[in-house]
């Protein structure tokens, strides 16, 4: 965090200095500066942190302040006093205070610098495209982005507090699992240019369908000055829709001639996906080692953003070829010896990036190989659910999947469907546990095998694909 007294802190933040009574001669004074970095976690504080002592579902932060300050915080946020060696800083709402002390330093490190800012959302795609983000910017400039999702109403608020006063790019992952979510991070980080990718189904659930999806992804958009630009995916007519809800300059990706940034001549091979970009009159072959047609969208993003900010296109894409993979989990390519394949996607699922995987899948597979697909529940659909993964199901069987092995009760409905759309015996399995996955997988697995290992966090498919291929850590 850029340094800031503790009265300074106090004031952005909305909140009550209180210093620490009978401390030593020479202790805080409301002038004292800290600068160390922001933490929620007490198990993440260094010497000169601000812990923010928060209330969640399963605990309370407040119980691990005494730990935060033993493991060095200079400071405390709390929602009531506590009785601690340094001072605290009593706010009436702790996220909120986090969210004001972002925004405050947001806009003191804009006024002070040359910091341009962007914004990414989606339903798919969120985090690879930050990534693909962070590697084009921080070729150019000192970057700030999360690292793995932080995305929440909490996460990103910590990501943006990473900012100095050297910090040229920031990029903001915006994720939501309810309306006005989008919208209060957009409030604190002012982004200069917003991203959205896709509107589908995932969380479906808390946004009450599809179209409630597409008004909370909107709320990226709708707030921007004329001054800012939109990036929108012009493919999704969801997507290319928001253009009339802003005031900002919109700029389009995709593969349709109406892109600005366009992608053509798509290739995916097990070694990565190729295209050709297509901008102002220019053709430009990009080859990335990422796996997935459906990175390509992630791709044309990051290079709509680096193209509209000036940045050198050509060097953009030579550093996009550099990055070995989206993310640990996503599509994440391991072999795990005796010939097979593994794709471990096992980090988040959606009905949207569950297709795209499979699709993946079936086009990878080399000649006189197999396909084998291990699913898993796709989370948080709501009503939803039962169709969806009676979908993915049929999805599976219409692109000739060799094998299926469905994991626990919850995505029972892939197996049904598949034997509805037309599995023969034993060409779908279903089993309750990851244990019982790795056991009958680790009897059937062959030379050629390509498996895709894909679900929602929560089912814990993530680590049946590591274990598969051996990988420990």
């Amino acid at each position: 965090m850029i340094a800031l007294t503790l009265a300074e802190l106090a004031e952005i933040a909305g909140g009550a200095l209180h210093l620490p009574e009978g401390g030593p001669e020479g202790g805080p004074e409301r002038d004292q500066v800290v600068d160390g970095s922001v933490e929620t976690d007490s198990r993440l504080v260094t010497s000169g942190s601000v812990f923010f002592a928060l209330r969640g579902d399963e605990t309370d932060g407040h119980l691990f302040a005494g730990s935060a300050v033993e493991s060095g915080a200079a400071v405390v946020v709390a929602e009531r006093r506590l009785d601690l060696p340094v001072p605290v800083v009593v706010v009436d709402d702790g996220v909120v205070a986090l969210s004001r002390l972002a925004a405050g330093v947001v806009e003191r490190v804009r006024r002070g610098g040359r910091l341009r800012v962007v914004g990414v959302t989606g339903s798919n795609g969120k985090t690879s495209t930050k990534n693909m983000l962070r590697a084009v910017l921080s070729d150019v400039g000192p970057t700030v982005a999360p690292e793995g999702s932080f995305n929440n109403h909490v996460g990103a608020p910590i990501s943006m507090l990473r900012v100095d006063l050297d910090t040229e790019y920031l990029v903001v992952e915006m994720g939501a699992s309810g309306p006005g979510e989008i919208a209060r991070l957009v409030e604190i980080a002012r982004p200069d240019t917003g991203v959205v990718l896709k509107v589908g189904l995932a969380h479906a659930g808390g946004f009450g369908g599809i179209e409630g999806t597409r008004a909370a992804k909107a709320e990226m958009v709708t707030d921007l000055p004329e001054t800012a630009t939109a990036v929108l995916n012009v493919d999704d007519d969801r997507v290319a829709g928001m253009a009339a809800d802003t005031a900002a300059r919109v700029v389009g990706f995709g593969l349709t001639d109406s892109a600005a940034y366009r992608a053509t001549d798509l290739e995916v091979t097990r070694s990565g996906t190729s295209f050709v970009l297509e901008h102002d009159g220019v053709s430009r072959p990009v080859s990335l080692r990422i796996l997935g047609e459906h990175h390509v969208m992630n791709a044309l993003a990051a290079l709509a953003v680096a193209g509209e900010w000036g940045l050198d296109l050509d060097r953009a894409v030579q550093v996009l070829e550099g990055v070995a993979r989206a993310e640990r989990w996503r599509m994440e390519v391991l072999e795990a010896g005796d010939g097979v394949t593994i794709v471990n996607d096992a980090y988040n699922a959606s009905p949207d990036s569950v297709a795209a995987a499979l699709k993946t899948l079936a086009q990878i597979v080399p000649e006189g190989g197999r396909s084998v697909a291990v699913l898993g529940e796709m989370a948080e659909l709501g009503d939803l659910a039962r169709e969806e993964h009676d979908r993915v199901g049929r999805l599976v069987v219409r692109l000739n999947v060799g094998q299926l092995v469905v994991v626990g009760h919850e995505a029972r409905h892939i197996h049904v469907a598949a034997g509805l759309e037309g599995s023969w015996d034993g060409e779908s399995v279903l089993v309750d546990t990851v244990d019982e996955a790795y056991d009958l997988l680790r009897g059937t697995l062959r030379d050629g095998d390509v498996v895709l290992v894909k679900s929602s966090k929560s089912a814990g498919l993530r680590h049946l694909g590591d274990r598969l291929a051996g990988v420990t850590a």
